[in-house]
Formats: C-alpha cells, sequence, structure tokens
C-alpha cells in the first residue's frame, strides 16, 4: 500500500505579534531573514519510500491556489483608461502571502488577483515583475501565477497558468479577450455562458493548458440547493467542453476566519457553509456526489482567499494557516499542476491531520485518489478500502493538539450522465461505514482503518472525510470559532467493473 512522505513545515516558534509585525509591506525586506527561514520546507514524516515509474519522488505537498494580494486594487474610470490603485481589497505584498505560505508548512502558492477595467495590463506590467521578485525572495515556495478570473456568466474562479517562459502572456491573452470585467467600457457581451464556453474552447487549445477550478460556488446561494450565480447545469456545460481543463470547484472556501471577527464562514451570508465547507461538497448526496456519479473527474480543493488578516480586521487567515490543499507531487510546477488536474488531492482545516492515503484494491491491483480501479464481471468481487491517516504530531496555528474522533467512508454508484442538467442529488451515496478511535490501529505515525466492499457488481467510487467533532453530518454553520469545527476531506477513488 502506498505511504507517502508529508509536506507540511511545522510552524515557526514565532508569535501572532511577530507575524502579523513582520507581515507588512516592509516584507521584502526581511525575506531573507530568520522570519522567513524558520520553517522547514520540508518535514520528514518517517517512511521514505518512493514509488517506480512517474510517482517516483511524489509525496503530500501542501498549497493554496486562491491568494490575494494587493494588486486586488480599485478602479478610477473617469480617467481613459482607468487609473489602478493598490491596496483597496486586499493589502498584502506577493512576497508577503509567501513568506506566510512558507512559514505555515506551504511548498505552493498562487496569487489569484480580481480582475478589472484593463486589469490583464496592471497584471502584465506590475504585478507580474513582483511576482519574479517573490519567486527569488522565496524559493522554497513554488509560486504559480494568474488570477481570479471574472468568469463569464458565473462567480469567481482560479484560472491558474502551467509554469513557462510566456505565462505572463498567456495570463493576458485570456484575460484581456475573455474576463468579463476586463473591457472598457464593459461588455455585456463577455457575461454570457457562451462567452465561458468559448473561453473554455480557447484554453483547451493552448499548448500549455491553464486549469479551472470555482471558487466558492455556493457563496450566492439563497437556500440548501438553491443557487446563485454557479449552477448545476453551467458546470456540467463546462466540464463537457474542457474535462482537463474545468476540473472541480472549492470544497472548503476562504473567510474562514469570519467569525472571529463576527462574520460568517466563508463570506456566506445567505445561507451558511457547514462544517467550513460549500453545500455542494458537504451535503452526502449533494452536487459533488451528483457529479461524480456520472463519472465526472471533479475534484474539491481548500483555500485560504486571504484579502485581510482577521487581527486587522479582515475575515482571513494567512496562506496555510487554517485551510491545505494535499497534492501527492513533486516539487516541480508541472507535476502539481498535474495533480490538480488528476485529483491526487486531499484537503483539511486546522491541521487536523498531516497525510491521508486512500486506497481500493482487489486482486493484486490497486488504486489511489484521482485513478480507476477495474475489476472483473466475472468474479463476485470484493473490493478492500484502507484509510491511512496521520494525525498531528505537534500543535496547529492556534496552538490547539486537535484530534481525529471519526473517520466516514462514503460510497456512490457511478451510473453515466444525467439527462437533467440541474440535477444536484445522487441518491445511491451513503456513509457505509463510520470509524472511531477503536476502529483503527497504529502503524508507525499513521492510523489504518480496513473496510471491504462486497460482492461489488457495479461501477462506483468512495471518498473519505474525518472529523474533530460528534457530529454525524456536518451542521450549518453560526459564529463558532473555526478551529473547534475541522474536518478533513479525500478526494475520491473510482472502481469500474468489466
Amino acid at each position: 500500500m502506498k505511504d507517502h512522505n508529508v509536506e507540511n513545515g511545522a510552524a515557526a516558534e514565532v508569535s501572532r505579534r511577530q507575524l502579523v509585525k513582520y507581515a507588512g509591506v516592509g516584507a521584502t525586506f526581511v525575506a531573507a531573514s530568520p522570519l522567513a527561514a524558520a520553517a522547514p520546507a520540508v518535514a520528514d514524516a518517517g517512511d521514505n519510500r518512493r514509488h517506480g515509474g512517474g510517482s517516483r519522488g511524489r509525496v503530500w505537498r501542501a498549497g493554496d491556489h486562491h491568494v490575494h494580494s494587493e494588486y486586488s486594487g480599485s478602479y478610477d474610470t473617469s480617467t481613459n483608461p482607468p487609473t489602478f490603485r493598490k491596496g483597496a481589497d486586499a493589502v498584502y505584498p506577493i512576497v508577503t502571502n509567501a513568506i506566510m505560505a512558507k512559514h505555515f508548512g506551504l511548498t505552493w502558492a498562487m496569487c489569484t488577483d480580481h480582475g478589472g477595467p484593463t486589469h490583464s495590463k496592471v497584471n502584465l506590467e506590475q504585478a507580474y515583475p513582483d511576482l519574479l521578485l517573490s519567486r527569488q525572495l522565496v524559493p522554497d515556495v513554488l509560486q504559480f501565477w494568474g488570477m481570479e478570473f471574472d468568469a463569464p456568466a458565473l462567480d469567481h474562479h482560479t484560472l491558474m497558468i502551467p509554469h513557462h517562459r510566456d505565462e505572463a502572456q498567456q495570463l493576458y491573452e485570456l484575460e484581456s479577450r475573455f474576463a468579463k470585467r476586463d473591457a472598457f467600457p464593459a461588455d455585456p457581451g463577455r457575461d454570457t455562458e457562451a462567452k465561458m464556453i468559448e473561453f473554455l474552447k480557447a484554453a483547451k487549445d493552448m499548448r500549455n493548458k491553464p486549469l479551472v477550478i470555482a471558487h466558492h460556488a455556493s457563496r450566492s446561494a439563497t437556500g440548501l440547493g438553491v443557487y446563485g450565480q454557479d449552477t448545476p447545469r453551467e458546470f456540467r456545460n463546462g466540464n463537457n467542453v474542457a474535462p482537463d481543463i474545468y476540473v472541480g470547484f472549492e470544497g472548503a472556501p476562504g473567510h474562514q476566519a469570519g467569525p472571529l471577527n463576527g462574520g460568517a464562514r466563508g463570506g456566506y451570508g445567505n445561507y451558511p457553509t457547514h462544517g467550513g465547507f460549500d453545500q455542494m461538497t458537504a451535503r452526502v448526496g449533494g452536487l459533488w456526489d451528483a457529479l461524480l456519479g456520472e463519472g465526472r473527474r471533479w475534484w474539491i480543493t481548500a483555500t485560504s482567499d486571504s484579502h485581510v488578516h482577521w487581527t486587522r480586521g479582515g475575515s482571513d487567515f494567512w496562506p496555510g494557516e487554517y485551510s491545505k490543499t494535499y497534492v501527492l507531487a513533486r516539487q516541480d510546477y508541472a507535476d502539481i499542476m498535474d495533480g490538480l488536474r488528476s485529483g491526487r488531492i486531499w484537503v483539511g482545516t486546522g491541521d487536523l491531520i498531516t497525510s491521508l492515503d486512500l486506497t481500493a484494491s482487489s486482486r493484486h491491483r490497486s488504486a489511489a485518489m484521482g485513478e480507476t480501479l477495474t475489476v472483473s464481471r466475472r468474479n463476485r468481487t470484493d473490493v478492500d478500502i484502507e484509510i491511512r491517516f496521520r494525525p498531528l504530531a505537534g500543535r496547529n496555528a492556534n496552538g490547539d493538539h486537535p484530534e481525529v474522533r471519526r473517520v466516514d467512508l462514503i460510497v456512490g454508484q457511478v451510473t453515466g450522465p444525467s439527462v437533467d442538467l440541474d440535477s444536484d442529488t445522487n441518491p445511491t451515496t451513503e456513509v457505509v461505514a463510520r470509524f472511531g478511535p477503536r476502529d483503527w490501529h497504529k502503524q508507525g505515525h499513521e492510523h489504518v482503518i480496513r473496510h471491504t466492499l462486497r460482492n461489488v457488481e457495479t461501477d462506483l467510487y468512495a471518498r473519505v472525510r474525518g472529523t474533530s467533532t460528534d457530529e454525524a453530518e456536518p451542521l450549518a454553520d453560526g459564529l463558532e470559532s473555526p478551529w473547534d469545527d475541522l474536518w478533513f476531506y479525500s478526494n475520491p477513488v473510482f472502481v469500474q467493473v468489466r
């Protein structure tokens, strides 16, 4: 079975007050200081096994693909072209975010600033040179280029550009042509689903293929299953056009520190998150399961959406301080993007755990997250599920030592494309087993759970979640501290019967 090292650099012994002091506009000048170097980029997780073939050197690497800098600004549209002003919406320099990402154990991150009228030129001429400098100052964090894309007819999305010589020009081309707010004067034709489809087709045809991931997908929803800007139909249509580009949504949105300043987790002011997770992900048998039940490779992530830290009046944690997206990859731009594209991902909050492996096996064959196990219909086949997780050894960024109280194994059938593009349920999905501390055994630094799915005769998928709470299902969030409500989710492993 697979046992991966973890890149989850232990938090440095620096007080929160010191962090806030250093993480300001002068951060460029302390990038090489002891603070920046305090958190090791690699934390040895014990067994140092490597795997052959293309997986050689892959370990779980924590990152964040939704981080804002001072280039999420404002525009004076009384001038032509509009005059851009830094720091209106988010306040930190790009290098500050990189320093804090490193401090909180991330090895990759992405700058995703808001667009606006002619913002494509701001990205190209002002923000990108700062990114290049930040890469030099904080080389231990791989820093992707992209933006929080003003997706036509939809809410914001990550637009992640592959790391290559012409990455800045590639983003400029896509933003200037398709971002709905980039045109000046404003162009209503930019804000249609047809324009979104045109954008995805253009991205799919590029030599260096970007990634597109929906942000805070239900933030505009007014109730459970009553969606706002993002709808099941739009996700299906986009994924149909570009399945290797449009690959998922944030399972756990950013702005998780909202309750610490009296606000809602995620900024979900209409209908709340559940355990910090979007309703599309948190509801068993909900939209995520509906998409997986069609056989779609549709993945979830977790991000900070960092704008302003909560200690300065914002609703945000630093990159990696609370939410992490783990990708099984080498410390290499291309392999991290491949992991995101392929579903080698699990997500967690509050550092409840630092490693998670989910494996399905049968007759000496196995598959892990994002992969497919094929079994023979000729045999009444059992499928063995193995779950391995590593609890946090020390304390998290809040000074807590959280403990896993329960792990759930969730299974749903894969029945093919739905005739109803608006469908947001999968009635076959259920929690097939719940495990408490008495149900797992310790193996080295890991806890191991094994369960057998008997007589598998239909295509299915399996996924895992765990929690620090006693909630059977994640409850709608109020003003409880996010540190008291921690969850982790795997992405699925698929089983195909042939």
